[in-house]
């Protein structure tokens, strides 16, 4: 009884304070990142921490629309052919994070290392979503010129 007391004093204490005092998983809500996420305006970041939050968001949308493709060439294919997809994809999603983590090497530990991650995974991620369309078009076609 006296430990459930000495619990509820201290939530009132730390509710009293006009601080972030609450934690979840031993972090601390970061204030600023929910200051951006609500008057966040990717036309014309003012930070870099809205910078890599706009560029961040701009990569999210190339990969779910690469993974649209993906998902409409799928179905296309035959077992043979699906597998041999699956596989490529895989490697290439392999070698997009390695040579994305090679070209942040040099900004490792700076400011700009997200924006330049995210910028090559959406540089990549266009690449690719490009290459998959016109896998499902030359296949819906019946015109294949790809080895799948």
């Amino acid at each position: 009884m006296r430990q459930l007391l000495l619990v509820l004093a201290s939530m009132l204490t730390l509710s009293s304070l006009n601080t972030p005092t609450v934690t979840i998983a031993g972090t601390k809500p970061d204030l600023r990142e929910i200051r951006l996420v609500q008057n966040l305006n990717c036309n014309n970041p003012q930070t870099q921490i809205a910078i890599d939050e706009c560029i961040k968001l701009s990569y999210q949308n190339k990969d779910k629309k690469m993974n649209q493709v993906y998902q409409q060439l799928l179905p296309t294919l035959n077992n043979f052919s699906k597998q041999k997809l699956i596989a490529s994809q895989v490697a290439w999603i392999k070698f997009r994070e390695t040579s994305c983590e090679f070209e942040i090497s040099r900004y490792q530990g700076g400011s700009l290392a997200p924006t330049i991650y995210f910028g090559c995974r959406e540089n990549f991620t266009i690449l690719r979503t490009q290459q998959l369309q016109d896998y499902l078009q030359n296949h819906i076609l019946g015109n294949v010129r790809y080895c799948l």
